[in-house]
């Protein structure tokens, strides 16, 4: 049940102002530190006053780490040290982008008066993404590594991009292909860590896979709150925006429980499946 009460004029201007100046943020650690802060804030209706920022077309980053694109990304084991560092980096990348995601949600749709909850439930979502990329930032030290230390993938906000002027668009890519796919490929993971003998990397990907079911349910609650709104069935209008804004086709084997847990039904992503 969503609850209807609209966000007041004067929490989008705050929410326009924290977005932007978390987007803009160069630096990895400080981005994902003003995420928890400044979400926190504005959920506790606490003001907490920021430079002005002109609303970015794309997050700030920093010179690390290189970013390459997606078929130049080498292979990773995790029967080596490297190996796990590789894959815990990567995800550290991902996270990062899902901060910048979270809050572009909140900032770009601000004045679409859409109810108090859908901001909140983003804003919740970029406290907990800066949140896993703290974490994993944390345990790559502690494998003597840091964030930047290696390539990564270049091309997760462009996929985003395409959406910026689709809300439900955005809603079936980001949260309901990209993250969802997070769900089926992050069990393997945390079981590989364990049978590798790194048990706490194996412990933190299993919080994190946590929180993501709740970011997808999100994505999903909202999506059908739109759906709902302007009179659309969710399933047909789920396939034309992935079929639309999404390259290529859902990959398969398919976390079905997780993703019925997060409310994505069989019905939604069986007929996108390669």
């Amino acid at each position: 049940m969503v609850n209807e009460l609209i966000i007041t004029r004067h929490q989008v201007e705050i929410a326009m102002q924290y977005s932007a100046h978390i987007l803009t943020t160069n630096d990895s650690l400080l981005k994902a530190e003003q995420s928890i802060k400044l979400g926190k804030a504005w959920i506790e209706s606490i003001s907490i006053e920021v430079p002005f920022t002109v609303y970015p077309e794309r997050p700030g980053t920093s010179d690390q780490p290189v970013l390459l694109a997606p078929g130049r990304m080498k292979k990773r084991s995790l029967y080596t040290l490297h190996g796990r560092q590789s894959l815990l980096h990567a995800l550290a990348h991902i996270e990062l982008n899902a901060i910048n995601l979270a809050w572009d949600m909140v900032g770009r749709f601000a004045t679409q008066g859409l109810p108090i909850g859908f901001y909140k439930d983003w804003v919740q979502v970029g406290i907990e993404e800066g949140r896993h990329f703290l974490y994993l930032s944390t345990r790559l030290q502690q494998l003597e590594m840091s964030y930047g230390d290696l390539p990564a993938h270049g091309g997760l906000w462009e996929t985003a991009e395409k959406t910026n002027n689709n809300l439900l668009a955005r809603l079936a890519v980001i949260p309901l292909v990209l993250e969802a796919r997070g769900l089926d490929v992050t069990p393997k993971m945390i079981v590989d860590m364990a049978a590798h003998g790194d048990m706490t990397s194996s412990a933190l990907l299993k919080t994190i896979y946590e929180d993501e079911i709740s970011h997808v349910a999100v994505g999903k609650k909202w999506f059908d709150y739109l759906c709902d709104k302007e009179g659309l069935d969710p399933v047909t209008t789920y396939h034309d925006c992935v079929r639309t804004y999404f390259k290529g086709t859902l990959k398969r084997p398919f976390n079905e429980p997780a993703r019925r847990e997060a409310g994505l039904t069989p019905i939604f992503y069986e007929p996108l499946a390669e």
